[in-house]
């Protein structure tokens, strides 16, 4: 049970440091990553409007009848694909990139990576 709580806790502190440093503007949005155990979703955020521009997830409509896990590379992959279509139609081409405390590795490379093949630029 301890373990657990200092996981999370360190998990809690990476995420606000990276935040600190990592802020979504107009010209710059910021393309946020939160990862659990079942599913994956991804949002690009204006912080300065405090406003969510464009979201996707292993849950969404167009996704989820072709994805037999939502929690697994795969899924990431297919959401970060999703996500830089989405951004592309509202003519964003160019954002920040919050890992959201997870380390760059796994399912969070393979939205990012996925992403970045669909043409977003971080």
């Amino acid at each position: 049970m301890v373990h657990t709580k200092k996981k999370r806790i360190g998990h809690e502190r990476r995420r606000r440091r990276i935040r600190q440093r990592v802020c979504g503007t107009s010209q710059r949005p910021r393309l946020a990553v939160f990862r659990s155990l079942k599913h994956i979703y991804a949002q690009i955020i204006n912080d300065e409007l405090g406003k969510t521009l464009v979201e996707a997830s292993s849950l969404s409509p167009e996704l989820k009848p072709t994805l037999s896990n939502g929690g697994n590379i795969a899924a990431a992959e297919s959401v970060g694909a999703l996500i830089a279509q989405k951004a592309k139609q509202q003519q964003i081409e160019v954002v920040v990139f919050d890992r959201g405390g997870h380390i760059y590795h796994g399912r969070v490379k393979a939205l990012a990576e996925a992403a970045k093949e669909e043409g977003l630029r971080f």
